[in-house]
């Protein structure tokens, strides 16, 4: 069977990201052509008015109108491109406007996922190529964004999935805005919260019955990176990387207690992630103690690369 070259669109509540790939379906290969990411923060203060920020609005559609040029120059057509939008555009009064913006820029429509299918988008992405190799099924992959984190457990097939609201810009700005350095105060009420998520996560998806916890998105593969002490972000010295809770605890520690110029100053710290990840770093510790596991298998294949096989298929 020939590959297929598609265009996944990955729009979250801090990033809007771009896979242009050639799939084999016959082997399950994926071959990036082109992988980018920009933050735009789409959800910045919808936890709090409900709506899309015009300015959140401006900065996602100028991301969306280098996509399509890039899109146009893999010569990758509608038929071929899917866009899916998550946590912030599902909860805004004013997503229709959202909508028409994309679908005049980019000429497909986004489609604002429910949280269950985002988590069976991000565990295909990630486990397609775990059959077979070091990692003991069953897995339970959880993808913490900026609005909402999904967790499924499976292992060739999704048996139990959940979203909740809990991600690095929701509980930052719940909790943290205005404040460089959190107060024990604001830990505790934040650490509530996480509690809270994790069990609604729970009721449907059991927390404590995988043999592998696989990680995705940009505070696991940050805090991963800050972990292994890399001079610079190196997607494949994080993709698969194994961290142990003792890592995550003290990353964690460290990022809680660091200055907004300190964090900025990681060599491994995207600019866009210097707010949210200490927020974001508490989360992934959580649901680390949470399930009982000793370290975190940590993916750079995530939601994104479970949108273009969806697309091929």
């Amino acid at each position: 069977m020939t590959s297929t070259r598609v265009a996944a669109i990955d729009c979250g509540t801090n990033s809007i990201r771009l896979l242009i790939a050639e799939l084999d379906p016959s082997t399950g290969a994926i071959t990036d052509l082109d992988r980018r990411m920009l933050i735009v923060r789409l959800g910045q203060d919808v936890d709090r008015t409900g709506r899309l920020a015009p300015e959140a609005l401006e900065r996602t559609f100028a991301a969306c109108r280098e996509y399509a040029a890039v899109i146009a120059e893999h010569g990758i057509g509608p038929e071929r491109t899917r866009f899916v939008a998550t946590s912030a555009s599902r909860d805004a009064e004013n997503s229709a406007e959202f909508t028409r913006g994309v679908k005049e820029i980019l000429g497909v429509e986004p489609e604002v996922v429910t949280g269950d299918d985002e988590a069976r988008l991000s565990f295909a992405g990630a486990t397609k190529e775990l059959a077979g190799g070091p990692f003991a099924a069953p897995y339970l992959v959880f993808d913490l964004g900026g609005g909402s984190t999904e967790f499924v457990l499976g292992t060739d097939e999704v048996q139990a999935a959940r979203s909740v609201d809990i991600g690095c810009v929701r509980l930052t700005e719940r909790h943290f805005a205005g404040t460089e350095i959190p107060t024990l105060g604001q830990i505790s009420a934040a650490k509530a919260d996480i509690k809270a998520a994790l069990n609604q996560a729970a009721e449907v998806v059991p927390l404590t019955e995988a043999a592998t916890l696989v990680g995705l998105a940009g505070t696991a593969t940050t805090v991963a990176a800050m972990a292994l002490e890399l001079p610079a972000y190196d997607s494949e010295a994080v993709h698969h990387a194994r961290i142990t809770l003792e890592q995550v605890r003290e990353v964690t520690g460290r990022l809680l207690s660091s200055t907004h110029d300190e964090r900025a100053a990681i060599p491994v710290m995207h600019p866009g992630r210097v707010d949210v990840i200490a927020a974001g770093a508490l989360v992934l510790l959580s649901i680390m103690e949470r399930t009982g596991a000793a370290e975190l298998v940590v993916s750079e294949h995530d939601i994104l690369d479970g949108i273009a096989w969806s697309t091929a298929s």
